[in-house]
């Protein structure tokens, strides 16, 4: 089941909800976007498809710095249109033999492809996701957003980067960060 609380997201605006079949931990289950609500900051990623070449080295870059976002109180979940089961062999074979092995994280399938369509990350050329990536604070709003081409990678330096911010300027609404801040650095009082 697809639920889309909104015709298409943007920043400052309720991310549209969802429910959709993922893997994680090699079961099979359900992701509702919503239930991270009031709880959790969600990074939500799109890749194009699986068992590629840009992909597997963005999935397990954000895999292997999950405790990372985990102490930044804040979920991860990754999106392609492939099917769960496509997930479930990609996740079964080990990096070294072209697979992601285990993942920190769920990867959801959008197969018909409702949610990529309503994050305005659907390449109609391709079919496939371009690399969408959205910052959703715990009250559901979409803080950030991003969309690269097929063939460029996301820096995981750079989402840590952004999330602090994020969070920073939640906690203090008088306050603005600058280029380049990291935790730490003079903030701009407004």
């Amino acid at each position: 089941m697809y639920t889309n609380t909104q015709a298409s997201a943007q920043i400052g605006k309720l991310a549209p909800d969802f429910e959709a079949e993922a893997v994680f931990d090699e079961e099979l289950s359900r992701v509702r976007l919503s239930s991270y609500r009031n709880k959790k900051y969600v990074v939500l990623f799109f890749y194009p498809l699986n068992f590629t070449f840009v992909c597997p080295t963005e999935i397990t870059s954000f895999s292997d710095r999950f405790e990372e976002f985990r102490r930044l109180d804040t979920e991860i979940l990754g999106v392609s249109v492939d099917s769960k089961y496509s997930h479930l062999a990609w996740l079964q074979l080990n990096r070294d033999e072209g697979g992601l092995g285990p993942l920190k994280y769920p990867l959801v399938s959008d197969l018909k492809k409702e949610i990529s369509n309503s994050y305005n990350v659907l390449d109609p050329g391709s079919g496939s996701a371009l690399r969408g990536l959205f910052i959703i604070d715990k009250k559901g709003i979409i803080q950030y957003s991003t969309t690269n081409t097929l063939s460029v990678g996301r820096s995981v330096d750079e989402t840590l980067r952004i999330l602090q911010a994020v969070q920073y300027v939640i906690e203090n609404p008088d306050e603005a960060c600058p280029v380049d801040w990291e935790p730490g650095d003079e903030t701009i009082y407004l």
